[in-house]
This record gives C-alpha cells, sequence and structure tokens, in this order.
C-alpha cells in the first residue's frame, strides 16, 4: 500500500469505539515483595517494582495525535486501555520515552497528579512544565538519576536507542530513550521505541543480568527504520542478556501495514523454546517476573547506602 494511502486511512480511520481487552489487571492485589506489572496498552506499562509504582508512558486516549480533544488528527485504538487512570494506584513515578504522540499524550499526563516526579528524555521538559509539572528529571544517553520516593529510592539510566524525537516537523532537537530501571539489585529495562541496533549488547552484564526487557514489536511494515521486527527485538533481548521479555507497541494503533496480530504471532515463534522467557503478550495479562537469586551488599555498602 502506497504510503500516503496508508496515513491518510490511519488518520481518517471509520471504525466504531475501541474493542474491550480480553484481561483486566488488579494491581491492588499485587505483591509488593516482587516485580509485577500489565501492558495497559501501546506502551503503557503499569510495574509494581517491590512496591513502587511506575508508569512508562501513559496514553489512555482514544486518538493520539495534535489537536484538542476531541478532535484529534491521528490514529485511533483498536482496543480500550486495560485499565483507566482512575484505576490505577497512583504512580510513583512517570516515564517517557520521547516526544512522539503514541508514547508522549499530554492529556493523559494531565489525569495524573502534576508533583509526580517525571523522567524524560533531553529537550523535552518544556511540554511538560508548560501542564504543570513540577518534578520534571531530563536525562541523555548515559546519565543517571536517583528519584526518592515514599516507598523507597529507584535508579534510572537513560540508555541509546535507534529512533528520533521530534514531537512536529521542526523540533528535531529533542532526545529520545530507553531506560534501565534499577532497585534492590534487579534491572527493568524500558527499551520506548526503537529500529534493530547493537546498542542494547553493552548492557550485557553477567553479574547482574537484566531481569525484564521491555521491547517494542510493533510498527515495522513499513517503517524498518525506525521500529524493530519482532525477530529483531527478541535478538536485541538476547543481546543485552534479559532474563524475560514483555512485548510492548503492538495491538493497540494501527501505525503499520502488517496485521494487527502478526506481530506477537512472530515474536512467540522467534521466542518458542528459547531465552528470554516470554511472560505475556496481549493488553491487561498480569505478568511477574522469576526473580534471579542476588548477591548481599556487603554491611559497609549497606550502611552507605542508607
Amino acid at each position: 500500500m502506497p504510503r500516503f494511502k496508508f496515513i491518510k486511512q490511519m488518520i481518517f480511520d471509520g471504525r466504531g469505539a475501541p474493542l474491550p481487552p480480553t484481561d483486566r489487571p488488579q494491581p491492588a492485589q499485587w505483591s509488593h515483595a516482587a516485580i509485577t506489572g500489565s501492558v495497559l496498552g501501546h506502551s503503557t506499562v503499569f510495574l509494581n517494582f517491590f512496591g513502587l509504582n511506575v508508569i512508562t508512558d501513559p496514553v489512555f486516549s482514544k486518538r493520539v495525535g495534535p489537536g484538542v480533544p476531541p478532535f484529534i488528527l491521528g490514529p485511533k485504538r483498536h482496543f480500550s486501555p486495560a485499565l483507566s487512570p482512575k484505576e490505577l494506584p497512583a504512580p510513583d513515578v512517570i516515564v517517557l520515552s520521547h516526544a512522539h504522540f503514541d508514547h508522549f499524550d499530554v492529556w493523559s499526563l494531565r489525569k495524573f497528579n502534576r508533583r509526580t516526579p517525571v523522567i524524560t528524555a533531553r529537550a523535552t521538559a518544556d511540554l511538560l512544565r508548560c501542564h504543570g509539572f513540577e518534578h520534571v528529571h531530563e536525562l541523555d544517553w548515559g546519565q543517571t538519576k536517583t528519584i526518592s520516593t515514599r516507598h523507597g529510592p529507584i535508579n534510572f539510566t537513560a540508555v541509546e536507542v535507534a529512533h528520533w524525537g521530534a514531537r512536529m516537523m521542526h523540533d528535531d532537537h529533542r532526545g529520545f530513550n530507553g531506560y534501565l530501571m534499577e532497585r534492590n539489585q534487579h534491572t527493568v529495562c524500558f527499551a520506548g521505541d526503537t529500529a534493530y541496533t547493537t546498542a542494547f549488547a553493552k548492557l550485557n552484564d553477567s553479574q547482574r543480568p537484566i531481569d525484564l526487557m521491555l521491547m517494542p514489536i510493533g510498527a515495522y511494515d513499513p517503517w524498518i527504520h525506525a521500529h524493530c521486527s519482532p525477530e529483531q527485538a527478541a535478538a536485541m533481548a538476547r543481546q543485552a542478556g534479559a532474563l524475560a521479555f514483555v512485548p510492548i507497541h503492538h495491538e493497540t494503533f494501527k501505525l503499520s501495514a502488517e496485521a494487527m496480530d502478526e506481530p506477537a504471532a512472530r515474536l512467540r515463534a522467534a521466542l518458542a523454546g528459547k531465552p528470554p522467557q516470554l511472560l505475556a503478550v496481549s493488553i491487561g495479562q498480569t505478568f511477574r517476573v522469576p526473580l534471579r537469586k542476588t548477591t548481599p551488599m556487603p554491611l559497609s555498602l549497606a550502611g552507605a547506602a542508607k
């Protein structure tokens, strides 16, 4: 399908209301002694990270794109979010990968407390401060920030991805990140949005492997220069040494030519019987990360960390 025709079809989508998700998580019942989560739709993941709540790229709107609701020029959801913001425990931290409308939806962000700390990419804080967010922390690749919350600290490190960060055509100065999130000697990698890159291999650490990789798998046809295929996503997770895998960036918005269910089917085939362990695929499914044994911190270091 010619690109212009596809983009026109994507924007002027005549479908009715989004379908309800097949699963609805119950985060109020999740243990504070584990890493538990659910993909609420697209790249919106709600995590209970040992009792600390993190939400990534929160997008709950029926459409994403420029405009003011209900007049939004952009693709329509295929599935409703697995939970609404009102149904979620309050997040302790909001994590934003980059400024594209399907990841950085200000109308969804405005549903959260403006005092919630936000981790975001370089040169994107202006998009948040104009909506009243008070604690915005920009990170560029390799930079780290520790956020202190009522449930304890969590470390964020921005990592390299192969994408771009412009919100509109002219603002290509904006950054674009993946993130390592570290707490209690365990690590989750949120890859944000990326094409294939060998940069994730730099994260491989056999002494402290990545417990969970949240990796995009959709919107690759014909946009393979900006979005990895499911097979490439699996390869990058292996290169990073990830132990478990949960896909994001699929099933929600029709952003490309492949069938809506194709990325999940290809991912299942790519990971069949091979590491990393596939924990959940569909919107709203609850996953719990198998926890590896960790080496206790020496008493001198443990005391210094308090």
